[in-house]
C-alpha cells in the first residue's frame, strides 16, 4: 500500500477517524522510514496516536451529551485531579488581567466544561477550545448550546500554526492562551515544536500558561521527569509570571 492508503486504513479504526490529517501523518512519519511492514507501520501509528490523543478519554465519556458538567471533569483523566482546585488555579492564573478576558484553549480536551469556573473569576469570558479529537469537539459544542455559553470548540490541529495565529488574532483582548498538559503530547510527535509555537503565539497574547502532570494519573506517584528542557527555554525567553504546583499538576504563566 502506498502512504495515503494506510493512513486511510489507520483512521478507519473509530477512535481515530475524528482526528485531524496533520496529526496522523506525523504520527505515521515515525514508522514510516524505518523499513516496518504495512501492518506494523498501520499497529505502531495506532500505538503512538493513541498514547497522544486517547489515553486520557474513554468511549463512555465520548458519547455522553446528558451528564452534568461536574460528572464529566470527574470522570475524564485529564481532569478530575484538577477538579477540586480549579477556582484557586483560575484565580491565580487570571491575576492582574481585569475583568474582561479572551481564552483560548489549546489542546483543550474536555477543559470547556469548568467554564463556569472562569465566570467566577472574570465576568466576561469569551472562550475558545482547540482540540484534535472531534468527538470531543461536539460533546463541547453541544454543552456550549446548550448552556447558552459564550464558548466555541475548534477541530484544529495545533501543527497548522498559521490557522492556530489566525484563529488567536480575531479574538478580542487581552488573550490568555492554555496549554494544558499538551506540551509532552507534542513533543512525541515533532521534537521541539512546543518551543516554535509558544515563540510564534506570544506576541499575541497577554499571558500563556503550560502545566504538566506532576504525578501519575493512577497510582498518584510523583513523576521523576524534570523538563528542564522546557522550563530552561521560558526562562531565557520569556517573563515568568507564576509558578505552583497543585493537585498533582505544575502550572507556569509568562509572557514576552
Amino acid at each position: 500500500m502506498n502512504k495515503q492508503e494506510l493512513i486511510n486504513k489507520i483512521i478507519l479504526k473509530k477512535e481515530f477517524s475524528q482526528l485531524p490529517k496533520k496529526d496522523v501523518e506525523l504520527a505515521f512519519e515515525h514508522f514510516n522510514k524505518r523499513g516496518y511492514v504495512d501492518e506494523e507501520e498501520i499497529k505502531f501509528t495506532r500505538n503512538l496516536l493513541r498514547k497522544v490523543f486517547s489515553a486520557f478519554t474513554s468511549q463512555k465519556i465520548l458519547s455522553l451529551k446528558n451528564k452534568s458538567p461536574k460528572w464529566i471533569l470527574k470522570k475524564h483523566l485529564s481532569t478530575r485531579e484538577r477538579f477540586n482546585f480549579y477556582e484557586e488555579v483560575y484565580g491565580r492564573l487570571f491575576k492582574g488581567l481585569g475583568k474582561k478576558l479572551s481564552i483560548i484553549d489549546l489542546g483543550a480536551g474536555i477543559n470547556g466544561f469548568s467554564y463556569k469556573y472562569f465566570k467566577k473569576i472574570i465576568p466576561h469570558i469569551s472562550y475558545i477550545a482547540l482540540e484534535s479529537m472531534g468527538q470531543l469537539v461536539s460533546l463541547m459544542n453541544n454543552y456550549f448550546e446548550k448552556e447558552k455559553i459564550n464558548g466555541k470548540a475548534v477541530h484544529l490541529s495545533l501543527f497548522e500554526l498559521e490557522n492556530v495565529k489566525k484563529l488567536i488574532e480575531k479574538t478580542k483582548e487581552p488573550r490568555i492562551i492554555f496549554l494544558f498538559k499538551t506540551i509532552d503530547s507534542l513533543e512525541r510527535l515533532k521534537r521541539d515544536y512546543s518551543k516554535k509555537l509558544i515563540l510564534e503565539i506570544a506576541p499575541l497574547v497577554e499571558r500563556i500558561v503550560i502545566s504538566f502532570a506532576t504525578e501519575s494519573m493512577i497510582k498518584r506517584k510523583k513523576i521523576k521527569v524534570k523538563r528542564n528542557w522546557i522550563i530552561n527555554f521560558l526562562e531565557e525567553n520569556f517573563n515568568l509570571i507564576d509558578d505552583f504546583e497543585l493537585g498533582g499538576e505544575r502550572y507556569i504563566s509568562f509572557n514576552k
